[in-house]
């Protein structure tokens, strides 16, 4: 029994899950939340049996011993493992807060992962572990790293949900985050574009040579003047409809009846559950892993670099709200920066930068 027949249907089981989630909103029947939710437990069950059946694969494959076996070496192992923690944490806070209006903004991030995968050309075949990987630093690290992950999404989408129900326009933190949702819009639109003409030219958008040569080539990056031009003049136009329809946004929220202390408590919960978690995995293993694998504590590879930046971020976070007393507005923009520096340390940096750990985006 293959692990991508479960990957399969976790990822089936997702799609559907956040069309009923959907639907539950508009309806608000009993009947469908808890199909919504038993969609997700079917798709978090499926998706954890294939990493398990995987890692055994891994395991056959390599003769390495089980810890370093774990299927956490590449692009592909590493998205599917950070929505298992995504949905294990959405599903924890639904079962904690007994609300299922969350399911309908995170079962979409999940679905659209895994069809990435399956769409981009990405590489899903287990390869051997370069020298770097082949150590028992490997399950503590990377792992705690992708628990905190998911942690920050948990705390971005509630800080992000509570600044859009609590602001109006005219008020600096509404700017803030129709700038940043635009902005996270238009970014998504231009891969989407790089997909479209590069899957039609042959090209495996997947692939290295494809992240390293022609990520943005379609716009930010095109060889044409004119095009650069359009595209930051369409990136303003997004940010001005964003800001424009913002209260649209407000609305549909609003009527998920989530109150802001709700949003701001769960938003304070995750980050301060992911902060540890990050230091001790991301950081201090990551430390002791480096200086097994190179002979050095800290090299300020840029993913290092962007892993300190985040983890000063999520510090002033906490010293702002614990010494400083900040809520509201300003403290959940810090919850939003916060995972802005995630996803650049996760993506960004294996994307656009080189470094120690270039191999991460295989």
């Amino acid at each position: 029994m293959e692990s991508s027949l479960f990957f399969g249907l976790s990822t089936m089981a997702y799609i559907l899950a956040m069309v009923v989630y959907i639907t539950y909103i508009g309806f608000r029947k009993k009947a469908i939340g808890v199909s919504a939710t038993g969609l997700t437990v079917f798709g978090f069950a499926a998706q954890t049996l294939a990493i398990l059946l995987r890692w055994k694969e891994f395991y056959q494959m390599s003769g390495l011993g089980l810890l370093r076996s774990i299927p956490l070496t590449n692009l592909y192992e590493s998205l599917v493992f950070f929505v298992w923690c995504l949905i294990l944490g959405y599903l924890i806070v639904e079962f904690r807060y007994k609300n299922r209006s969350f399911g309908a903004f995170v079962t979409p991030v999940a679905a659209l992962a895994l069809l990435f995968i399956s769409l981009s050309g990405m590489s899903t075949q287990i390869e051997p572990l370069v020298p770097a990987l082949q150590s028992n630093w490997l399950l503590a690290h990377v792992t705690l790293s992708f628990i905190s992950y998911s942690a920050f999404a948990l705390s971005f989408s509630t800080g992000l949900m509570y600044l859009v129900v609590t602001t109006k326009r005219g008020e600096g933190a509404y700017m803030f985050w129709t700038v940043t949702l635009g902005v996270f819009g238009a970014v998504l639109l231009a891969m989407v574009i790089d997909f479209i003409r590069f899957k039609g030219a042959g090209l495996a958008p997947g692939s290295e040579a494809f992240i390293k040569n022609f990520l943005f080539k379609s716009t930010y990056k095109n060889g044409e003047t004119s095009v650069r031009l359009l595209s930051y003049l369409a990136t303003i136009l997004i940010v001005f409809v964003t800001w424009r329809y913002g209260g649209a946004l407000k609305k549909i929220i609003e009527g998920f009846k989530l109150q802001p202390a709700t949003l701001d408590e769960i938003t304070y919960k995750s980050v301060a559950i992911g902060f540890p978690i990050f230091t001790l995995g991301s950081l201090i293993f990551g430390a002791i892993w480096a200086n097994q694998a190179w002979g050095v504590y800290w090299s300020w590879d840029p993913k290092e670099t962007w892993s300190l930046i985040t983890w000063f971020i999520y510090a002033f976070y906490l010293h702002a709200r614990f010494l400083r007393g900040w809520r509201g507005h300003k403290i959940s923009m810090v919850a939003v920066m916060g995972f802005v520096a995630v996803i650049f340390t996760y993506l960004g940096v294996n994307l656009l930068l080189s470094g120690l750990h270039s191999y991460g985006s295989q």
